[in-house]
């Protein structure tokens, strides 16, 4: 029911996403222990798509179609074995959003916890709302505000109580439970002869189970709705896996994460057709589920079912639940809902983790919940290209030890041959850096007047046809110009784009050494090829004769 709160809409849907949801999201999972159904966040991003709308009922059927459209992309995620993108997604943009979304639900309960009318356009900020309720909600209910702050001290002390004793997790249940009575003890939620009541309450939920229901499509809807639906797929996803990982993690279960994925898609599919809020996998129910002993996924379905009977048997009672209460658990789980210490250790980790999680949670806060997800995702990716197009090259030599090692200041080195180790991503965006290392390559080779180089590439990764094409440019005018260039460490994708490419109709076999398990490694063996090479092309030269057949290089990266 707070859940649905949080998403503005009538408290059933909340009960109903935790039938439908969670039940086919255990049946159709890989974790033994997750609990779908709806979240905090989640809730959130669905209050921000439905604001739109000013009739409760086209609210409500934009609900179910968002859950469909949610489902929907879920299953193609799953479907196209696409579940490890989520896994791109930077930890800090997620905890910059749980920020800003703790922020925006206690925003959002203020008007309930203070008893005040909620004022504000649907259009506007929840700051702007929270703003005009403080300023223009009327007065202030004395009677919500003692029922909020009674149930707060009553979660707080149990909590302490149950941490002590090892009890079960029932003080937000236990402190709801003391506020209705309460309310119901005074007369403050009994209703008046014109219906209203001295407290604002829940309402009355149907003592019935969710019945199959088509929502009514508007084409204009779906682009409405279109980019709430792909934030609530993604972060729902993120949702599911992370909190099943963190499980699994204590009992080292296996998990099959697209299946997963299809799991949370046919959850909110089939929930949409039951009028069921979009949910996700939920960490406080999961480790609640873990906690209490579950093994198997029946565990899941058993927490459907027993929810299904509560509301068929206790529906009618939640008209004695006064929304102040409901908004202090929510002030509660708003705070909960913020990992503080994770949230300052990614803030003092890095430059890029603080400016993500900032971005992020002022996004959420300022702009919108759904749109923050994807600006941080975006400035993620914007930030990460740079880091990745790092090409670093270094000189490597062969010491009087016999040892292949980096150069230092003051090591003398075979000017015949050359060693350099290049490391990094051979991809498209690189490729200035990439030709500004095969320039400066050519500027030292030519000043050392070298007859061979040695090019190690065991450390460079993911190549593609512009990286490659700049190695195939640089290989020919090495070429040319006389000079022998031996590729060391070689990895078997390279290998394999140098072979599509047909490199071999002009670059001799035995130039290219691919890494292997074999006695000696491919760089010790470049560069004793390099050595015989030079000694052929210079026998004079003494300082080549170095090497020999029979000598044995450690390799220090």
């Amino acid at each position: 029911m707070a859940y649905a709160l949080i998403a503005g809409v009538d408290p059933r849907f909340g009960l109903y996403s935790a039938i439908v949801v969670t039940i086919i999201g255990s049946i159709f999972g890989s974790s033994s222990h997750l609990i779908n159904g709806p979240t905090n966040a989640i809730s959130l991003v669905v209050f921000t798509a439905l604001a739109p709308f000013d009739s409760a009922l086209d609210a409500y059927q934009a609900m179910f179609l968002l859950a469909v459209i949610v489902g929907t992309i879920q299953i193609f995620i799953a479907v196209f074995r696409l579940g490890d993108l989520t896994r791109y997604v930077s930890e800090s943009v997620i905890l910059g959003f749980m920020a800003g979304a703790g922020v925006l639900v206690a925003v959002g309960q203020v008007g309930n916890f203070l008893g005040a009318a909620k004022k504000g356009g649907a259009d506007q900020s929840p700051l702007m709302q929270l703003w005009k309720t403080l300023t223009i909600g009327g007065p202030f209910n004395p009677r919500a505000i003692g029922l909020g702050l009674g149930t707060i001290a009553v979660v707080l002390l149990l909590r302490r109580v149950i941490n002590r004793y090892r009890l079960p997790q029932m003080d937000m249940l236990l402190a709801l439970l003391a506020a209705a009575s309460s309310a119901a003890v005074f007369g403050w939620s009994l209703p008046a002869a014109d219906g209203s009541s001295l407290v604002a309450v829940v309402g009355t939920v149907p003592a019935a189970l969710p019945t199959f229901h088509i929502a009514r499509i508007h084409w204009a809807w779906i682009s409405k709705l279109l980019g709430s639906a792909v934030a609530i797929s993604f972060l729902g996803l993120l949702e599911a896996l992370a909190v099943a990982k963190s499980i699994a993690t204590y009992t080292l279960q296996p998990l099959e994460y697209n299946r997963q994925c299809l799991a949370e898609g046919i959850s909110n599919l089939v929930g949409g057709f039951f009028q069921s809020l979009p949910g996700s996998g939920s960490l406080t129910r999961s480790s609640i589920n873990y906690q209490s002993g579950a093994i198997t996924r029946m565990s899941g379905i058993y927490s459907g079912v027993i929810v299904a009977v509560v509301v068929v048997l206790f529906g009618p009672y939640t008209r004695f639940i006064p929304k102040a209460a409901l908004a202090s658990l929510l002030f509660i789980t708003a705070a909960r809902l913020i990992d503080w210490k994770r949230l300052g250790y990614a803030i003092c980790a890095s430059r890029f983790d603080a400016g993500l999680v900032l971005v992020t949670a002022f996004a959420a806060i300022f702009i919108s919940v759904d749109e923050s997800i994807l600006i941080g995702v975006g400035l993620s990716i914007l930030m990460f290209v740079p880091r990745a197009s790092r090409l670093s090259v270094r000189e490597l030599v062969v010491t009087s030890e016999r040892v292949v090692r980096e150069r230092q200041s003051g090591d003398e080195r075979t000017n015949s041959v050359l060693i350099y180790d290049m490391e990094g991503e051979l991809f498209f965006g690189v490729a200035p850096e990439l030709e500004k290392a095969f320039e400066n390559l050519r500027r030292e080779t030519v000043r050392a007047r070298a007859a061979c180089l040695v090019l190690r590439l065991r450390r460079t990764r993911n190549p593609d046809m512009v990286a490659v094409e700049h190695l195939e440019r640089f290989l020919r005018e090495s070429d040319r110009r006389g000079l022998t260039v031996l590729l060391a460490g070689v990895r078997e994708d390279l290998e394999k784009m140098m072979r599509n490419l047909e490199f071999e109709d002009w670059l001799p076999e035995d130039r290219i050494f691919p890494e292997e398990a074999r006695k000696y490694s491919a760089t010790m063996r470049a560069v004793r090829h390099a050595h015989e090479l030079a000694n052929q092309k210079n026998p004079v030269d003494s300082a080549s004769k170095q090497s020999d057949n029979d000598a044995t290089y450690y390799l220090i990266p």
